[in-house]
C-alpha cells in the first residue's frame, strides 16, 4: 500500500479471503504466481469492472520456505537461521483488468549479516518480524541485517513497483 501511495496511485485496498494452501513440492515461483493469482480473482468477482491488482511474497532459505512466524519463538528461530546466510525472496504479481491478466513473479537475493542473539531478541521483541514472511521487514528495522541486496529491493518489500507500474501503463494504453 505504502509504496503504491508514494508512486501516485489512486486505489483502495479490499483483502481477500483466500485458500493459501499449495501442492507440497510447488516451486517458490508457482506458488507466489498462484496465490496472487487467487487473490485478484477473488477481488475481480467483486468489481468486474476495476483494475485489480495483487501480490504475496515469500522468503526461501536452501529450499525452505520461511512463511509469517506463528509467535516470538519462531521469528528468533527463523532470524537465526537467515544469519550469515543468503536467502531468495519470491514475490508474486497479478494485474486484472476486464478480459485482461498478467502475471509473473521477482526474485531477488539477500544476504544477511551474522546476526548476535541479542540483535534478534531485540528485533523480536520490537514487534515487527511477527507479520512479515522470513520474520523480517527490509524496509524497517530488518533493514539492519542486510549486508547486500541482489535484484529489485522493493520486491523484498513485497511490490516490484516500476515493474507493476509499466504493467499497468501497458494495460491502459492497449
Amino acid at each position: 500500500k505504502e509504496l503504491l501511495e508514494r508512486a501516485g496511485f489512486e486505489f483502495t485496498v479490499e483483502p481477500a479471503e483466500i485458500s493459501e494452501t499449495v501442492l507440497r513440492g510447488t516451486p517458490p515461483m508457482q506458488i507466489v504466481e498462484q496465490l496472487s493469482s487467487r487473490k485478484a480473482r477473488a477481488i475481480a468477482k467483486l468489481h468486474p469492472t476495476d483494475t485489480i491488482l495483487a501480490a504475496d511474497t515469500i522468503v526461501v532459505l536452501q529450499g525452505r520456505i520461511l512463511g509469517k512466524p506463528k509467535d516470538e519463538e519462531h521469528a528468533a528461530a527463523m532470524l537465526k537461521l537467515l544469519s550469515g546466510n543468503v536467502h531468495q525472496v519470491y514475490t508474486g504479481y497479478t494485474i486484472i483488468s476486464g478480459e485482461k491478466l498478467l502475471s509473473g513473479h521477482e526474485v531477488t537475493s539477500v544476504e544477511f549479516y551474522r546476526l548476535s542473539q541479542q540483535e534478534i531478541d531485540d528485533y523480536v521483541a520490537s514487534g515487527e518480524p511477527l507479520d512479515k514472511a522470513g520474520a523480517y521487514g527490509i524496509q524497517g528495522r530488518g533493514a539492519l541485517f542486510v549486508k547486500r541486496v541482489n535484484g529489485d529491493f522493493y520486491s523484498v518489500v513485497g511490490l516490484p513497483i516500476a515493474k507493476i507500474s509499466r504493467l499497468l501503463r501497458r494495460l491502459e494504453a492497449q
